[in-house]
């Protein structure tokens, strides 16, 4: 009896723990894509301005890119999710050798 599962014994209590998880998950992507609206406006407004030199706003909106893949791959692709190792595993790997790459043609270019 000591190894049954725990929300196999009442239904009811799955059903709110459910509601409870799916409820929190709901405000995890609202908050998320507010965010991500705000950083998209933020770049909008720093462009349109114009009063900023090149050398500030090319930095900057790449800045806020690279925290909005974040969002999207930890909220809207469910990365943060259990069962999502492998994947992570070779998105970053994949990321880590075209950086290298990157990193190697630059250099190659430049020195």
């Amino acid at each position: 009896m000591a190894n049954q599962n725990l929300n196999s014994g009442n239904p009811r209590i799955d059903l709110a723990y459910r509601k409870r998880k799916s409820k929190e998950e709901m405000r995890h992507q609202i908050i998320s894509f507010s965010l991500m609206l705000f950083l998209t406006f933020i770049s909008f407004a720093a462009v349109g301005m114009g009063s900023f030199s090149s050398w500030f706003t090319v930095p900057i909106i790449l800045l806020l890119a690279a925290v909005q893949v974040v969002f999207q791959l930890y909220y809207f692709m469910h990365m943060s999710h259990k069962g999502h190792e492998a994947p992570t595993l070779f998105l970053f790997t994949g990321l880590l050798v075209g950086l290298i790459t990157i990193l190697a043609l630059m250099t190659i270019v430049w020195w």
